[in-house]
């Protein structure tokens, strides 16, 4: 038991350090440069105006700017699109050289700085709409001394500034700035002013005060207009369809689509509720569709390596937010496009034909037009809640119930029944635990789709571990003559503070792996309103997780102690067969292992059975250690060594 304890805690440990490692690090000269374009649009119709330089300090720095992301492009990695940025970021040169109108050179530079993106993809969008009163707290505590409290850079502490703070009422400044750029800045500062970097600050709190700084311009007029355009014109919900094209464009390029008025009554109204862009599910498909589009550009130009991280972000960025609601809704359809996901992604390891690549591509694509339908509000209903809430529950109940029970009638069994509350305290925790985790997925930090495959996939591993230990131990105590001896002579001892412990942890580890999950689908529930029918599904499957333990533990009162040991040997030998699968589906899903289908196996979730080489290798060998462990253990052994 020590043994396993050990086993654990360096399990464990694996876990935490493997969430945190993140998948996709950005590309943080891409961002710079991103950086600089952004400044160049937004502040050289100060420096040139009809062709004449009118500020020739701010002119300087712009021919200096534009000079600084030719070089910095030059230092990036080349791929396909390095032909193309070269030539973009000659002719702003030029441009600017040539004293061009400010529109011309502002188109120039959006039109560099999202090639840029494309080419080196970074975060451009919260996951989730951030909390704009957060937002608004930060800016009192950090900002407004220089820039003002209502942004117009009269503060106390801008006296003497050189230069002097950017004033975010300014409405033609606002116009051509966008929430990205604003989020750069505070994230990394700005060189040659006052404006220090807000690097410390979480993620989710600096998208917040990009937002609330980017809403100063406008007015609450016109963010009412706003809000009535929004919900009655389609094009313009077509214009701006996700968070990532809130963050993106400035108001003058939605001007372009939208009209002058028209634009700034939107950008007013979303920048202010950017939690108005969740109302529309396809958001995220957006997003998954572009990355695969991408993807295949990539691929055809030959850049394998781009081409598999882009359809890996097609999934987690874009498609996997909505995997929770699909679950509930249409499971099959689910299953559908993690197989056809998981098979592009092998295509593309595999250098496959680019026909057959774009083949299958096409097929995910028209995967998410179905899903477009599923998560339509409109198809929502209560039954489809209470259904959805009861089968998740009950699924992800029952693994984690079967062990909990499991634990506490082996310890009723030994007459231990004080060691019980140890089992208690574990799964209790694990329950608090859980409503943490939601609250704060919810109030203070984005769970990605990265981190959550990984949690997964790490926490079914480590649960995976620990049941084979004690499934090979329990099969052996199940199998010696002398388990009476066992019982009456060493389990006081063994059973040591070491072993509550140990009885906590892995309670703890068992179900607060299923509650995680649980929780996910649940939020997604929560978020198509249909809280009331969840609740009740989650009553009514509670009802039948209680009824289910107290039968297990009534009727194992009554086994033997001998098949009881042999019975819950082979349940826990299943059960971590089982989370095998799902913990290497876990990690390919996340990116984290590569992905080799094969196509004659069967996928059948319940059994954690997915039809991919490394998968079931995985479980083959975990059979195979079980298998060699039960034999070892159920050979004859001196009674004094057991």
């Amino acid at each position: 038991m020590q043994k396993i304890l050990r086993l654990l805690v360096m399990a464990w440990a694996l876990v935490g350090g493997g969430t945190a490692v993140a998948q996709e690090q950005p590309v943080e000269n891409a961002q710079i440069i991103w950086r600089l374009l952004d400044y160049v649009g937004v502040d050289y119709p100060s420096a040139v105006t009809a062709g004449a330089v009118v500020n020739d300090a701010e002119y300087r720095e712009m021919v200096e700017f534009a000079a600084e992301v030719g070089a910095r492009l030059n230092e990036l990695p080349r791929n396909a699109y390095t032909p193309g940025l070269t030539e973009q970021a000659r002719t702003l040169q030029r441009q600017i050289a040539d004293k061009a109108d400010a529109k011309i050179v502002a188109a120039s530079a959006q039109g560099l700085a999202a090639t840029v993106l494309e080419a080196f993809p970074s975060p451009v969008a919260p996951l989730v709409p951030p909390n704009l009163q957060r937002g608004a707290s930060l800016y009192l505590e950090r900002c407004a001394d220089c820039h003002g409290v209502t942004g117009r850079a009269d503060g106390a502490g801008a006296n003497g500034l050189d230069p002097p703070p950017i004033a975010f009422a300014e409405v033609e400044r606002a116009r051509e700035r966008s929430i990205l750029g604003l989020y750069q800045v505070i994230g990394q500062g700005l060189e040659g002013t006052a404006m220090e970097s807000f690097s410390d600050l979480p993620e989710a709190d600096r998208w917040a005060l990009a937002f609330y700084v980017g809403s100063f311009a406008f007015s609450d007029d016109e963010a009412s207009r706003g809000e009535q355009l929004w919900r009655s014109d389609p094009e313009i919900r077509a214009t701006i369809n996700n968070l990532a094209a809130l963050t993106q464009k400035t108001p003058a390029i939605v001007a372009q689509t939208t009209g002058e008025l028209n634009a700034r009554a939107v950008t007013a109204y979303l920048r202010r509720n950017p939690a108005a862009m969740t109302d529309k599910p396809e958001g995220g498909l957006t997003l998954a569709r572009l990355r695969l589009r991408q993807s295949g550009e990539a691929y055809r130009a030959g850049d394998q390596s781009r081409a598999r991280d882009l359809a890996l972000s097609a999934y987690l960025d874009g498609f996997e937010p909505s995997e929770p609601a699909l679950a509930v809704r249409d499971p099959s359809l689910l299953r559908d496009i993690e197989t056809a996901m998981a098979d592009l992604r092998a295509a593309i390891g595999a250098n496959a034909a680019p026909a057959d690549v774009e083949a299958r591509n096409a097929r995910v694509v028209s995967l998410f037009d179905r899903v477009e339908d599923v998560l339509d509000p409109a198809a929502a209903d209560g039954g489809a809640g209470f259904l959805g809430a009861f089968t998740i529950l009950l699924r992800e109940g029952l693994e984690a119930l079967l062990i909990v029970v499991t634990m506490l009638a082996f310890l009723r069994k030994a007459e231990r029944a004080d060691m019980t509350r140890y089992v208690h305290i574990g799964w209790v925790s694990a329950l608090v635990a859980g409503a943490a985790t939601w609250l704060i997925a919810t109030n203070l930090i984005q769970i990605s789709g990265a981190s959550r495959e990984l949690t997964e996939g790490f926490g079914s591993l480590l649960a995976a571990v620990v049941l084979i230990g004690v499934g090979i131990w329990m099969h052996g105590k199940g199998q010696a003559d002398a388990w009476q001896i066992y019982i009456k002579e060493k389990l006081s001892h063994a059973l040591s503070k070491k072993s509550a412990w140990f009885l906590i942890v892995m309670a703890f580890v068992v179900v607060y792996r299923e509650v995680f999950e649980t929780i996910l689908f649940f939020t997604a529930l929560w978020s198509q309103g249909e809280g009331v029918a969840m609740l009740a599904g989650a009553a009514a499957a509670m009802v039948v997780l209680a009824i289910i333990a107290w039968v297990m533990l009534r009727y194992s009162r009554r086994l033997p102690i001998g098949k009881f040991f042999s019975w819950s040997a082979i349940l826990m030998a299943a059960l971590a067969v089982v989370l095998t699968g799902k913990g290497i589906a876990g990690l390919q899903e996340a990116g984290l292992l590569d992905v080799h289908p094969v196509a004659a196996a069967p996928r059948i979730d319940l059994l954690g059975l997915y039809p991919t080489w490394e998968g079931l290798a995985a479980q083959l060998i975990v059979v195979l250690v079980l298998v060699a462990g039960f034999w070892r253990a159920s050979r004859p052994a001196p009674l004094g060594s057991q």
